[in-house]
C-alpha cells in the first residue's frame, strides 16, 4: 500500500489527527490534579487549577513545593482573642501590633489530624 500524499491527509499533514485534543486532555488532567493538591494544602483550588492547566508540569511541581499555611504555628491576639498565624505582625481584626508570643498554638493541620 502506497503512502497517502500530505495534501490528501485529513489533518493537512500537520501531525497526528488528535494531537491537539490529547494535549488539551493532558492540560485538563494536570489542572484537576493541581486543584486537588491545592484543596489538600488549603490553597485556592481555582487559581491552582488555572496555573496547573496552563503550565502543565511546572504548575503542579510549583504547587507541590509551595508552602502550606495549614502547617504554620498560630497564636492568639492579646487584644481581641483572634487566632492568627505566628508570622503576622498585626492583627487583622483589631490592628494590635503583635510581638513574638511565649505560647504558640498547634497548626491547623495538626488539629485536623486529631
Amino acid at each position: 500500500m502506497a503512502p497517502v500524499p500530505l495534501e490528501r491527509r485529513p489533518d493537512g499533514g500537520k501531525g497526528y489527527p488528535f494531537q491537539e485534543v490529547i494535549y488539551l486532555l493532558l492540560c485538563l488532567w494536570f489542572g484537576v490534579a493541581g486543584a486537588v493538591v491545592a484543596r489538600i494544602k488549603g490553597s485556592s483550588m481555582f487559581l491552582w487549577f488555572l496555573i496547573s492547566a496552563i503550565l502543565p508540569v511546572f504548575g503542579l511541581v510549583a504547587l507541590v513545593l509551595y508552602r502550606s499555611d495549614r502547617d504554620e504555628l498560630r497564636r492568639q491576639c492579646p487584644g481581641c482573642g483572634k487566632i492568627v498565624k505566628i508570622h503576622d505582625a498585626l492583627c487583622t481584626r483589631c490592628g494590635t501590633e503583635l510581638e513574638y508570643p511565649d505560647e504558640v498554638i498547634a497548626p491547623e493541620a495538626a488539629v485536623h489530624r486529631g
